[in-house]
């Protein structure tokens, strides 16, 4: 990485002038980075608004955030702003309060929480000791999910911790839904001209931009433009006495150009199930090849390919409760009772709950209205491409569950379990995750924690130490419930054990004995190990399931670092901190 040059205390500037050649390095020094910013381009020549600094910072679960904020900084730069892109979590809060005019994208994690690399700058922000930020100026894109109750959570706390700081707003807040390119690509090109310009040449003349740098262009492929891929492998990973169906799938890339890293992950664009739609089609009294209001094309179409027709949404639930006078669904939604709702929703579909109404009660046009539409899946690349250049393999548990009265099924993971042959497509495209990689370091240790499906990027990450000859040890938690049924991969990780690049397994099978037995029971009986690690400066991931497992696995580290490093739960949650802000202790949790 290029670093921004030294002025010696005693290089003959005054205060000013310091201060616009720190700000021309420190532009030019972004300037050179946004090579790694997708599509950017400075165009030579640019007036002297080159020189405003535009800081585009960004927290995010998944990519779409990180993904938003350089196409921010692509635009800022066409625009002759000066953009600097980083992760909350690596600005220092008085940085933060220094600074002039940001954008901040930021989505919302879990039930409205922060992502994992804002949690650090929201606890300094929303702290009583945060300083006041009078002079900096702000707009916020908020990206989440309307089928959640706090949707937008992040972005709306930030948003007014800021007010109360002071800072002024140059953009009302966007919040966005799932559909969020367009709304946010409209925000960005009409936030970006209320920006303050500035001129920083210490005698006010024009001062030349930095030549142009051209970026590597953005992958032609998306969730609205999918590459279609063939499915070179579908084999079944679970034992027939299992309670589950895990699968093993590997997507091949063909001439799609597409480039993968270890700690990726890969949006597949599903198709609704036939026969889920006949019944609709049917309940609603309509036809497949019906003209809808409001839908492009034949409707039975749009509800295999364009609609989610699983999940109710809100609406839709708000919608059928008054006209279908039935007292459990009226009493849990009136009374707001958030837990009631969902226990009620849980095991039921879209079908389940339309048909609660008389067939024929609902228009097709009113119930394509109340649809969200299909949203890909995102799963976590199995595969390292030094291993696998030319596939991506994906480890996918199939949804299945029969409730009232009916066999349901998971959107994605049936889509591609029962409907696509061997040899047949699906629509993929590439989810980067920058924040879940492999440390640069090859003699780092690294511990993984990834039960059942979760053990996905860190088969990725054992590849990838395997074909790069890393000598740093390799340490993995496993588990599932039974170890006859479960243990998926088995070969290959005791093969990785042989050869040396897997040091230590621990298994947590959970239903094998009386007590059940998970990950972070394991952690806890290997502490005094897994802190000496840490010690010697391992990096920490977890993947899996985020409502519990992860949750549990965070306690039991905190619980390791207090008792075997000796301290109190104060010095715990300051080395967790510094474990996230050294990006030693990372997640994919979903």
């Amino acid at each position: 990485m290029m670093r921004i040059p030294f002025i010696p205390e005693d290089a003959p500037f005054n205060g000013d002038q310091r201060s616009w050649l720190s700000g021309f390095l420190a532009g030019l020094h972004s300037r050179l980075s946004l090579q790694d910013v997708p599509g950017a381009a400075v165009a030579a020549g640019a007036s002297a608004a080159a020189l405003t600094p535009v800081n585009i910072l960004f927290g995010t679960q998944t990519g779409n955030a990180e993904a938003v904020a350089n196409d921010a900084a692509a635009a800022a730069a066409a625009n002759g702003f000066t953009p600097v892109v980083q992760a909350l979590d690596d600005v220092e809060l008085d940085t933060f309060a220094a600074m002039s005019h940001v954008i901040i994208v930021i989505s919302t994690y879990g039930e409205g929480e922060m992502p994992d690399n804002a949690e650090l700058f929201w606890q300094a922000l929303s702290a009583d000791t945060a300083p006041r930020m009078e002079a900096l100026s702000f707009g916020i894109l908020a990206l989440g999910d309307t089928g959640y109750d706090d949707f937008c959570q992040a972005g709306k706390l930030i948003d007014m911790r800021l007010e109360q700081l002071g800072a002024q707003r140059f953009a009302t807040r966007l919040d966005c839904d799932i559909d969020f390119e367009d709304p946010a690509a409209n925000w960005i090109a009409e936030t970006l001209p209320k920006i303050p310009r500035e001129t920083n040449s210490p005698n006010g003349e024009v001062a030349s931009a930095p030549p142009a740098v051209q970026a590597p262009a953005k992958s032609k492929w998306s969730r609205k433009s999918p590459y279609p891929s063939l499915i070179a492998a579908n084999r079944l990973l679970s034992g027939e006495t299992s309670a589950k169906e895990i699968r093993h799938y590997e997507f091949s890339l063909g001439d799609s150009e597409i480039s993968y890293a270890a700690g990726d992950a890969l949006g597949v664009m599903p198709v609704n199930d036939p026969v889920l739609v006949d019944a609709f089609l049917d309940h609603l009294g309509t036809t497949a090849d019906a003209n809808v209001e409001g839908i492009n094309g034949a409707f039975g179409e749009a509800l295999l390919k364009s609609l989610e027709v699983c999940t109710p949404s809100k609406d839709f639930v708000k919608a059928v409760e008054a006209r279908a006078k039935n007292d459990e669904l009226s009493h849990v939604l009136n009374n707001g009772d958030k837990e009631a709702l969902d226990g009620w929703l849980w095991g039921r579909d879209t079908l389940d709950v339309l048909r609660l109404l008389p067939a024929g009660e609902l228009s097709a046009a009113e119930f394509a209205s109340l649809l969200k539409p299909l949203q890909h899946r995102a799963y976590s690349i199995s595969s390292s491409p030094l291993e696998a250049p030319d596939h991506i393999h994906l480890t996918i548990a199939s949804v299945r569950y029969r409730t009232h009265g009916r066999d349901h099924g998971g959107v994605c993971s049936t889509f591609l379990a029962d409907r696509i042959a061997k040899n047949g497509k699906a629509g993929i495209f590439l989810s980067p995750n920058k924040a879940f990689r492999l440390p640069e370091d090859q003699q780092r240790p690294v511990i993984m924690v990834g039960p059942g499906t979760g053990i996905a990027p860190f088969r990725a990450f054992l590849q990838e130490r395997r074909a790069t000859s890393a000598t740093g040890k390799n340490w993995l938690f496993f588990g599932d419930q039974h170890k006859a049924s479960d243990f998926i991969y088995e070969d290959e990780l005791t093969s990785l054990s042989n050869q040396g690049v897997l040091n230590r397994l621990d298994l947590a099978f959970s239903r094998d004995q009386d007590q059940k037995i998970y990950v972070q029971n394991r952690m806890m009986e290997n502490g005094k190990d897994l802190y000496r690690w840490l010690e010697d400066g391992a990096f920490f991931y977890v993947c899996g399931d985020a409502t519990r497992m992860a949750k549990d696995v965070d306690q039991a580290l905190h619980d390791v670092i207090r008792k075997f490093g000796g301290k109190s739960m104060a010095e715990t949650d300051a080395y967790v901190a510094d474990l996230k802000r050294e990006k030693r202790y990372l997640r994919d949790v979903y």
